[in-house]
């Protein structure tokens, strides 16, 4: 199983310089319960806007072309292949693709499970959702979570491949 695991606002925009243009207590605790004792799979910058590295209690994956990244903690893979090895060795852990944008569109064509959280509001971002055929996947469960600021409300979707 490949789950995809993002946030982002109705315009599709998922990152503004490196970081989320947002800030979301509620969707970071999803995030550690998706996560957790998960192998997570996420690009070298993304890995770098982590406030704490490596998370902790999660198999911490980058995958990066930079052939002499150090990430201590973490492991390091250079192409997909080797993510997909190294998931195989350790299938006792569901593997979730926790981005960016590179990262997700090297996955697209194994992703069965969306995991995503859908924000009310349009925030200022350099980075959008890579394209997704949403006509594949069937939502199986929403829940919304209604916050002070509209454009912080936001929406937990799950959506399964359909067979």
């Amino acid at each position: 199983m490949v789950a995809f695991l993002w946030a982002q606002d109705r315009d599709g925009v998922i990152g503004k310089d490196g970081h989320l243009p947002w800030h979301l207590p509620d969707d970071l605790h999803y995030f550690r319960t998706q996560t957790e004792g998960k192998m997570m799979v996420v690009g070298r910058r993304t890995y770098e806007s982590f406030p704490k590295r490596p998370l902790p209690d999660r198999t911490n994956v980058v995958l990066t072309h930079q052939a002499d990244y150090q990430a201590p903690g973490a492991i390091v893979l250079h192409q997909v292949a080797e993510v997909l090895d190294y998931a195989k060795e350790h299938a006792d852990q569901a593997l979730v693709i926790a981005g960016g944008a590179q990262i997700f569109s090297a996955f697209k064509d194994m992703v069965d499970t969306l995991l995503v959280t859908r924000l009310a509001g349009s925030f200022a971002g350099d980075t959008k959702m890579i394209p997704l055929d949403w006509d594949a996947f069937t939502k199986t469960s929403s829940r919304t979570v209604e916050d002070q600021n509209p454009a912080l409300t936001h929406t937990y979707e799950v959506w399964q491949k359909q067979k």
